[in-house]
């Protein structure tokens, strides 16, 4: 079970659940190729410190996040730099110059712990109500997946909105 950020009274205001499409609604992450490289932007950007990551799920035709940006950094940059770093990656590997993201995204800001568990519930079982999988652990592109969910709770260094 996932935990709320660590200053829930400070990062509560600047935790965010955010969702942005693929363009066109394409499947384009159905590849696991694609997928694994959207996922890998993830954690490069948080170990840059640039936020932290609390939880995400990749679906076919979009992302959902929780997320807290570095004190530094607008949850706008952060989002910049998921989407330009994804898809600069994306281009170099397949060797095309696709469009990949619809302009903009949806966020809303957490207000507590309540509202934090219930867009944690939302991401863990967006797999699972699309029948993508049995249960949320068993999804690959999601941070129930043991693997992603070990390397969240890691400690790896993440850009908290308390960062020093």
């Amino acid at each position: 079970m996932s935990k709320p950020p660590r200053d829930r009274t400070y990062l509560a205001s600047r935790t965010y659940f955010v969702t942005t499409k693929t363009w066109g609604g394409r499947a384009l992450f159905q590849s696991e190729r694609l997928a694994t490289i959207l996922v890998e932007t993830l954690f490069h950007y948080q170990e840059q410190g640039k936020y932290e990551l609390h939880e995400f799920v990749l679906m076919p035709n979009h992302f959902h996040l929780l997320l807290t940006p570095a004190s530094d950094v607008t949850l706008e940059r952060a989002m910049q730099l998921i989407k330009g770093g994804s898809s600069h990656r994306i281009g170099k590997e397949v060797s095309a110059s696709l469009e990949l993201w619809e302009r903009g995204f949806v966020d809303h800001r957490i207000r507590d712990e309540e509202d934090y568990e219930r867009h944690r519930q939302y991401i863990w079982q967006n797999p699972v109500e699309a029948r993508l999988c049995a249960a949320p652990e068993d999804f690959p592109f999601g941070s129930a997946f043991p693997a992603w969910r070990q390397r969240l709770t890691s400690g790896a260094k993440a850009g908290s909105g308390d960062a020093a």
